[in-house]
């Protein structure tokens, strides 16, 4: 498996258990796609450049996130138990699989039906008041 070397040690049995590990990540050149995608009015404008790059990747970012928690809720929804995690080598894991460099790895997760015995029961939440604030 060429993703298990970049694994932390906690987090390669249950991938090497996974039917199958999708990878997250982020495209750092978006921008060049929104001609395409977001015709309407030059978009790529708002991205492109030097200048820009931090807004780029941190769009990019925060977008690539967005679509992998919608990936993980059609899973869900689909009776899929999901497992993300980034306890990873982040360096390696885009020279493997994303070698031009384009492609940012965010976090992996395992998909598949989990074993009810060996699933961790749900975490503690934070109450309403406690994590969000009305202004």
């Amino acid at each position: 498996m060429r993703l298990q070397p970049a694994l932390m040690e906690g987090n390669r049995a249950k991938t090497l258990a996974a039917p199958v590990t999708a990878i997250f990540g982020n495209d750092s050149q978006f921008f060049d796609l929104l001609p395409k995608l977001f015709p309407h009015t030059d978009a790529r404008s708002w991205f492109a450049g030097p200048d820009k790059e931090a807004v780029a990747a941190t769009t990019a970012f925060r977008n690539g996130t967005l679509q992998a928690a919608y990936f993980m809720l059609a899973a869900r929804a689909l009776g899929l138990d999901c497992g993300p995690m980034s306890g990873f080598d982040n360096a390696m894991v885009d020279r493997e699989f994303f070698p031009g460099g384009r492609i940012k790895s965010n976090f992996i997760c395992n998909i598949g039906y989990g074993d009810p015995d060996r699933l961790f029961p749900r975490s503690p939440r934070l109450e309403f008041e406690e994590a969000c604030r009305i202004a």
